[in-house]
């Protein structure tokens, strides 16, 4: 889990601005040639469905001017407060001289901004961080006790509210690891959280409880053409239903030996690195399979069934899926992402063949039924399909479905319904236990909270493919 930077809110801002910019564009093209398509038809009027695409096409491109003139009004304003920033940093930093005769150093009080215990310079790895946390309950070094008591003053100082909410619901309290080695780790191998990441409408996680509750309106209002003048007009009362979301605990420990502690062997390349990457996989493997509530439990299935499956039979399977989340979100949502595992996109990739989609979506060459955009393994959209939904790897999707134990399943999903809740850049915490005399360990655990729910609209908004076209592909 990685902080959230003022440079990360400018990029994300300028990526809008750039993309509503692209849609006007896109828009405006489309207008053009549809007007061109009209004049070549010797035709001085559009036709009806036209028209109407015309007029669809202008508030598209309307809503796109009016979204890129606040993005960029936005952008001034973050800027704005990045020179100030960068400005504060220089005279934070510039000494002027005067003729004020200097005073004996001890008889001078400061004031100035103090470099953080632990630091990325002095302790790339968080050897330091770890060593002073088992030593403290180790051996009760005093040193090891006043750096990691600074070091949590500084956290407090700078995140307060999430240290106050975050250590009161646990069953146990901890020290924050210093934010920039949640980031400075090498992943382990594990498949890590690549649908939570690209695919999940993240929320801050509520100050407290361990339940969220969401309100689901199940009885709607209505609305009818009158009878006759003075006549009593539609009504209908309306009704929501409560929806409890658990806030669940993804968690893992490590005992670390009393003598890789005293040696200063192996603690960060093992123990950080190990329990981070868990963490993240649990979380993300929860939200896919988790009994009842995980996306495989909830979303309606589309069957894909064939002894020899290829890409051209798989493709409208997948957009099947896509219809039923627009028929059951109407004007709320429609599909954006489909989630397969490597195996299966990898698989899709390879196949060739000479039909070609019908429809594609602009900027897609006319002969591809996709467009990779990456071959990296993790967070970052995998390809874009012709049909613009985009494409999620992730090996946490369970390969040992179906009758034959060897089926996995590709989820087509809407974003905004993809429901994640986190406290949002916060590391994992981490606790050291005294040592059972007999074991000379020394016990290491994080942890980190989440909610997630994909149900606001029940059964359809959440779509597979599954069935045995989806067994262990050959290449």
């Amino acid at each position: 889990m990685t902080s959230y930077t003022l440079s990360d809110r400018i990029r994300q801002v300028e990526a809008t601005r750039d993309n509503a910019r692209r849609s006007k564009e896109i828009a405006q093209q489309q207008i053009h040639a549809l007007l061109e398509s009209a004049q070549r038809a010797g035709r001085s009027n559009l036709t009806q469905e036209e028209d109407r695409e015309v007029s669809r096409l202008m508030e598209t491109k309307e809503a796109s001017v009016i979204e890129a003139r606040n993005a960029g009004r936005d952008l001034e304003q973050l800027r704005a407060v990045q020179l100030e920033e960068i400005e504060y940093g220089k005279r934070a930093n510039q000494i002027t001289p005067t003729n004020v005769r200097r005073v004996a150093y001890d008889r001078v009080a400061r004031i100035g901004m103090e470099e953080r215990t632990y630091r990325p310079d002095q302790d790339p790895n968080g050897r330091n961080f770890l060593t002073d946390v088992s030593r403290q309950f180790l051996f009760g070094d005093p040193g090891a006790q006043e750096r990691l008591a600074r070091h949590m003053r500084e956290e407090q100082t700078e995140r307060g509210e999430y240290l106050s909410r975050a250590v009161g619901t646990g069953a146990f309290t901890g020290l924050t690891v210093p934010q920039y080695l949640t980031e400075q780790f090498a992943p382990a191998t594990t498949s890590l959280r690549p649908f939570a990441d690209a695919a999940c409408n993240p929320h801050p996680l509520p100050a407290q409880g361990m339940t969220i509750e969401l309100s689901r309106i199940t009885t709607s209002s209505s609305a009818a053409i009158q009878a006759s003048q003075n006549t009593a007009v539609s009504e209908q009362n309306m009704d929501d239903t409560p929806l409890s979301i658990p806030v669940q605990t993804a968690a893992g420990q490590q005992t670390v030996s009393r003598q890789a502690i005293e040696r200063g062997s192996g603690i960060d390349d093992v123990t950080m690195q190990d329990l981070f990457n868990r963490v993240a996989t649990t979380l993300d493997s929860t939200l896919l399979n988790q009994a009842t509530t995980g996306l495989t439990n909830v979303a309606s299935s589309t069957a894909y069934t064939d002894a020899s499956p290829t890409a051209a039979e798989l493709w409208p399977k997948i957009q099947g899926a896509a219809s039923t989340v627009e028929a059951t979100l109407l004007n709320m949502g429609y599909a954006t992402h489909a989630v397969m595992h490597s195996r299966r996109w990898n698989w899709l990739a390879s196949q060739v063949g000479s039909t070609w989609p019908f429809v594609s979506t602009s900027g897609m060459p006319v002969n591809a039924g996709g467009l990779t955009l990456t071959n990296e393994y993790g967070p970052a959209v995998r390809a874009k399909l012709s049909s613009g939904i985009l494409v999620v790897v992730d090996n946490n999707i369970a390969t040992n479905l179906g009758a034959g134990t060897n089926e996995d399943e590709i989820y087509v999903v809407p974003r905004n319904e993809c429901h994640l809740w986190e406290d949002p850049a916060a590391p994992m915490f981490i606790r050291a236990e005294q040592p059972a005399a007999a074991s000379l360990g020394v016990l290491l655990v994080a942890y980190a909270y989440f909610g997630y729910t994909f149900q606001r609209y029940g059964s359809g908004a959440m779509t597979k493919v599954a069935g045995t076209g989806l067994v262990t592909p050959t290449f």
